[in-house]
């Protein structure tokens, strides 16, 4: 049925592509007709002002719909309105929407090295994030995509998660044990989950509150941001400041799309995608105190754990992942932070 799906919007949008051409033909190309050349759908699965990807879209909007004189024109399609994330990228490689901002852990699934920065401790900081994906490794990771119908503009920041519960508070690993939490279809995260003794649902995002209010899942693990933006705070009493893993995503838009860009146009869209990085990171980071002081009144109790203990617990998932992204990408991420933290 999938395969329907898109074939068929692949038709509407090929119809509407034959009818934007024949307009563009008859306006000898001028802008000034009112019609955009390039109109573009970008879709994400979580909200839009205040909202990192929402900050990262606004951002990249502005930019390339400025700068190209209005050449490209882009329509937002945020908390996953034009389809589920995992079939928004499958939408982005065959054609049927532009462009998408799926988390980096769920691209893993066709690039499996990008859930390698979603392996527990591995960077301990914004900062030491930033420096990977700013260095060559994340150049590198953003190329892996071409191979797979779409170009990785960038990457854009959610932030370092924090784990939530309405059983018991979280002080060591063993108070996660028998707890049912959702987690993205990331193996590091599966395994990481695991280790701690929880049982793991991978229910999809915009289903997380309803599961949780339901009783269907325990708990989830999300930044701050993210916590509020769909206010799980409503239907849970524990949160756990843990630090655990790094979530990020890409900004991603559809191979033949780019390529059809002429060189200005290609430049212009990378720009964008640079201040829509910008914009996702400065939100977290402007956001993240007054969000930890409103979890505090919030929540129930708000817990900061010793994380020694989780760090030892999940060092096992390291060896457990490497068959799936190859020890390669880990032990580049680790040397690299070896000399970067010195």
């Amino acid at each position: 049925m999938k395969k329907v799906k898109w074939a068929g919007v692949t038709m509407m949008l090929g119809g509407a592509l034959v009818l934007t051409a024949c307009g563009s033909e008859d306006s000898g190309g001028d802008s000034g007709s009112g019609e955009a050349e390039y109109q573009w759908k970008l879709g994400w699965n979580s909200g839009e002002e205040g909202d990192s990807k929402g900050e990262a879209a606004i951002a990249f909007k502005e930019y390339v719909e400025a700068e190209s004189d209005g050449r490209i024109e882009i329509e937002f399609f945020p908390n996953e309105t034009y389809a589920s994330s995992p079939e928004m990228i499958e939408a982005v490689q065959v054609g049927a929407l532009e462009m998408a901002i799926p988390g980096a852990n769920e691209l893993a699934n066709v690039v499996p090295e990008y859930a390698a920065l979603s392996l527990p401790f591995i960077v301990e900081t914004p900062e030491e994030a930033h420096a990977v994906l700013d260095s060559e490794i994340g150049t590198e990771l953003r190329e892996k995509a071409n191979d797979q119908g779409f170009v990785a503009l960038t990457d854009t920041e959610l932030g370092f998660t924090h784990i939530t519960n309405d059983v018991r508070p979280i002080n060591e690993p063993s108070d996660l044990e028998g707890l049912s939490m959702r987690s993205p279809n990331d193996v590091s995260l599966i395994e990481t989950f695991k280790a701690f003794g929880s049982s793991v649902s991978t229910m999809a995002y915009t289903e997380l509150y309803s599961g949780l209010s339901q009783g269907v899942i325990d708990g989830q693990f999300n930044p701050l941001l993210n916590i509020f933006d769909q206010n799980m705070h409503e239907v849970q009493d524990y949160l756990a400041m843990t630090n655990f893993t790094y979530y990020y995503c890409y900004m991603i838009l559809n191979q033949e799309e780019f390529n059809s860009l002429d060189e200005d146009l290609q430049q212009i869209v990378m720009e964008g995608a640079e201040k829509a990085r910008d914009a996702s990171r400065d939100i977290v980071a402007e956001s993240e105190q007054e969000y930890f002081e409103r979890a505090q009144e919030e929540f129930v109790e708000v817990t900061e754990p010793d994380l020694a203990a989780f760090q030892e617990a999940a060092q096992p998932v390291y060896k457990e992942v490497e068959d799936v992204m190859g020890p390669e990408i880990i032990q580049d991420i680790q040397e690299f932070l070896e000399e970067y933290r010195q």
